[in-house]
């Protein structure tokens, strides 16, 4: 059959697609959320934007609301992936900041923006779905920010991650009593239509508990990529028709799928099948999201939304400040998180779509709404550098005191397999040492066991300075970040020239460029399981043990002198290699 190129599907299809390749990577270069460029798209192409003025109709989308349909994947897509991201054992493991600040957070939030919108006069259920969608911050925006900064483990950072977890687990209630409440408006019964839709989520949780891992099994198995990712199509579909023959959203379907599956072995392998669908249908429901805007509509009475975009940021803004003060927060970790959480998020949009649809919201209302969550989100990444900047002046230790390194003691950064292993030699000869870790669960758990563990972030160059490695004897760095090594190798060796630092590398190649950084030793972990490997055959062909370890050593200071004589002149390697992926 041949393809009507002049159809004016195709014509919305290249719009849209051609759209979605431009402004990825334009904004990736920015720095800024991609889900503000989709939004302008849209109501560039949308019936109230370019295509009014002459000559540029083919700019502007036929029917928007053929974009509907993909639209609602992926917004299904987006939940299913938030669902794999919060795994069962990371909500164990913040359990205390999740459903402890996160949830008083969501409901003190809520609660004012309810009461100013109930002074308004708006109707109840209007009132309900405005003020959970307002109450939602940006978890893409927030975590995108803070792990540019490397701050996604201070004290700002777990406490912005603790409450936008909470926010992402609050979704599925949100849309399902918003499911429910249109059911009684339509005669239902509320209680009834809860029932069935609390139903429908626990058959959609047990299906995917144990029907769906032998469907990925078996995809896995035949080693095809596309059998996985058609597996995955399968568990979505088959969770969105259920929750929408029970009459909920079918993105609440999609998540409580996701959740489940967070724990599954599979996990991975289904985000990386999904993540470029999930990106490409989420910008087709912005796009469709931005087209509804009617900008001169807004322009002919700004008022209400400009007051209504300060109001939101104001009341989320103020009461997350004045929540974490109360809770002893330092001032300048209280205003972060603050102003990272001021600003509603992409997830605004869909309860708002959803109220819309369920008959909440319509009109003058829901184009004000649309037009709030979208400006607070435009200046969501703004409020988050500003954060920044404000916890930054505010000149306070964010993280908790690092003690002082004692003389004669060896300090290692990265206490991974690695450095738990050089921690027991090193006690095993009675030599003292104190080890650095990013991870604060971690080291709070290491601590409980009576070891030497303190936290820190070695993306942060003030971690130097605290550290005090005047006193140190040596320093040993284990992290497998290559391009963080270099740098903090650098930093180590121009404030203590004369310090002893010994580096865990991937291979030779890499070896030498940790000596040019001004490694003293730099390890190689392919020579070394080489060397190992070689000695037990060696070993096990009955050569005896003393001539193999003479062997071996001699062979390890050749290689080592090689690596380091070609460290004088070897080219630093490209980028990409710098970026390939850990172990």
């Amino acid at each position: 059959m041949a393809l009507n190129l002049e159809s004016s599907a195709f014509k919305d299809m290249v719009l849209v697609l051609g759209a979605t390749g431009l402004v990825i990577p334009a904004f990736a270069a920015l720095r800024i959320s991609p889900v503000i460029g989709f939004i302008l798209v849209g109501i560039a192409a949308g019936p109230f934007g370019l295509g009014q003025l002459p000559g540029l109709h083919w700019l502007a989308l036929s029917s928007p609301q053929s974009l509907a349909a993909p639209a609602e994947l992926g917004v299904a897509l987006l939940l299913f992936a938030l669902g794999l991201e919060l795994s069962l054992d990371r909500i164990r493991t913040m359990r205390n900041l999740i459903f402890g600040l996160g949830s008083l957070q969501m409901l003190v939030c809520t609660g004012l923006i309810a009461a100013v919108l109930y002074l308004a006069d708006l109707p109840l259920p209007a009132v309900g779905a405005l003020a959970a969608a307002m109450a939602l911050s940006s978890t893409a925006v927030g975590l995108q920010l803070l792990s540019a900064s490397g701050r996604i483990n201070s004290q700002a950072g777990r406490r912005t991650l603790g409450v936008l977890l909470f926010q992402d687990l609050a979704i599925a209630p949100i849309l399902l009593l918003i499911a429910a409440g249109s059911a009684k408006d339509g005669g239902g019964s509320f209680g009834s239509s809860l029932v069935i839709g609390v139903g429908a989520l626990v058959g959609i949780a047990l299906f995917a508990r144990h029907a769906v891992p032998p469907l990925f099994l078996q995809a896995a198995r035949t080693r095809r990529s596309e059998l996985f990712l058609a597996a995955a199509l399968v568990v979505l579909i088959a969770s969105t028709a259920t929750a929408a023959a029970a009459g909920l959203s079918p993105a609440v379907g999609a998540l409580t799928a996701g959740l489940m599956l967070s724990a599954s072995d599979y996990r991975r392998q289904i985000e990386a099948a999904i993540l470029p669908f999930e990106g490409l249908l989420l910008g087709v429901f912005l796009i469709w999201v931005g087209s509804g805007l009617d900008l001169g509509a807004i322009a002919a009475d700004p008022w209400p939304v400009l007051g209504g975009t300060a109001a939101v940021l104001a009341i989320k803004g103020v009461a997350t400040y004045v929540l974490l003060r109360v809770q002893k927060a330092r001032h300048g970790v209280a205003g972060h998180v603050a102003l990272m959480l001021a600003s509603p998020s992409e997830t605004s949009l869909i309860v708002l779509g959803a109220a819309a649809t369920a008959g909440l919201l319509g009109g003058d209302m829901l184009q004000r709404a649309l037009a709030i969550a979208s400006l607070t989100l435009a200046l969501a990444p703004l409020l988050g550098m500003a954060g920044a900047r404000l916890e930054a002046e505010s000149r306070e230790d964010q993280d908790e005191p690092t003690p002082e390194t004692g003389a004669q003691q060896t300090v290692i950064i990265g206490f991974g397999r690695v450095g738990r292993l050089v921690a027991q030699m090193l006690d095993m000869h009675g030599q003292k040492w104190l080890a650095v870790d990013s991870d604060p669960d971690e080291v709070q758990r290491l601590k409980r066991a009576g070891k030497r563990v303190v936290y820190g972030d070695a993306r942060r160059p003030e971690l130097i300075d605290k550290l005090k490695l005047d006193r140190a004897r040596a320093v040993v760095l284990t992290i497998d970040d290559m391009r963080m090594l270099d740098l903090l190798i650098r930093r180590i060796r121009t404030s203590h020239p004369d310090l002893c630092i010994v580096v865990r590398a991937r291979d030779a190649d890499h070896a030498s460029m940790l000596y040019r950084a001004g490694a003293t030793d730099a390890v190689p972990e392919t020579v070394e399981s080489s060397l190992q490997l070689a000695e037990a055959v060696l070993v096990d062909l009955g050569v005896p043990m003393g001539p193999v370890i003479a062997s071996v050593h001699e062979k390890r200071d050749e290689l080592r002198a090689r690596i380091k004589g070609s460290g004088v002149t070897l080219k630093r390697p490209p980028l990409r290699t710098l970026r390939r992926s850990r172990d």
